[in-house]
């Protein structure tokens, strides 16, 4: 049986689409399904960001297919990790869990890299080129040991 990842921001189309796009790269999809959401429903059927699309595309990730969807209630049912971008997003992910056990799938990504740290990867929508690649590098770091940590 796969094990199914969820990366959340608020629209997902620039922070989970990478994260999405980046955690596919370092795992066989023959094992994991990796896809992303918003928590809000701006974006529904967008596609990314361009600059995201183009961040991705510069280290070799294709995103530019995914579309965008927003967290529902069934997905603590559907995913074994649910990985949010900030706190925000953390916080109206565990409004929506019934239980411990839905709580537990929830966590602040850069956890895996800062423990305890609770840090957010910062949004880029509104900022230049630049924080598109300081994003990319923080994500990448991200699922390098998430990545590892599920090969374990």
């Amino acid at each position: 049986m796969k094990i199914k990842i969820l990366m959340v921001c608020l629209g997902n189309i620039c922070r989970s689409p990478l994260a999405e796009g980046i955690l596919k790269s370092k795992l066989d999809s023959n094992n994991y399904i990796i896809e992303s959401c918003g928590t809000s429903s701006y974006h529904i059927g967008s596609k990314p960001d361009r600059r995201s699309i183009n961040i991705a595309k510069k280290y070799g990730i294709d995103i530019a297919k995914q579309k965008a969807a927003q967290f529902k209630n069934d997905d603590f049912k559907t995913y074994d990790h649910i990985y949010t971008m900030d706190n925000s997003n953390y916080q109206d992910i565990i409004k929506l869990a019934k239980n411990n056990q839905e709580k537990d799938k929830v966590k602040c990504i850069l956890n895996e890299i800062y423990p305890g740290s609770n840090l957010d990867v910062p949004d880029p929508y509104y900022g230049g080129d630049q924080g598109f690649e300081d994003v990319f590098k923080i994500l990448n770091k991200a699922c390098d040991t998430i990545a590892l940590k599920l090969k374990a």
